[in-house]
């Protein structure tokens, strides 16, 4: 069993900065891309930002320069600092971790509301 926990979110205003933790416990093998989802209300989950296994980095062309991530393979977490927060960023935002040599095994948090607010 794997458990991703994550932590952070909350309500601030625009222009305020965040930052999102992400802890992967559990049967941890070859960790594989990690990287953070958003969801906002009525809409399809999308990619956020990703740190790949190869050490590649992509992000949403919506957060580039807004938003860096982080990950740390020895302690298995994988970190989203967001600044410059605008309200369309408001979403639930989920951790995702996928581990083994293909990528196979893929895991999501329960996901951490940000809502960006004036």
């Amino acid at each position: 069993q794997v458990q991703l926990v994550e932590s952070g979110g909350g309500l601030v205003q625009p222009g305020e900065s965040l930052r999102l933790s992400c802890a992967a416990s559990g049967s941890i093998f070859e960790l594989n891309d990690m990287g953070w989802y958003r969801q906002a209300p009525g809409k399809r989950r999308e990619l956020v930002a990703v740190f790949t296994r190869s050490g590649q980095i992509n992000y949403a062309d919506s957060v580039k320069g807004r938003f860096t991530i982080s990950r740390d393979n020895a302690k298995s977490t994988v970190d989203l600092q967001m600044n410059s927060l605008k309200p369309e960023d408001t979403a639930v935002y989920f951790c995702n971790v996928k581990m083994g040599r293909w990528g196979s095994y893929d895991y999501w948090g329960q996901g951490t509301q940000v809502t960006v607010a004036s």
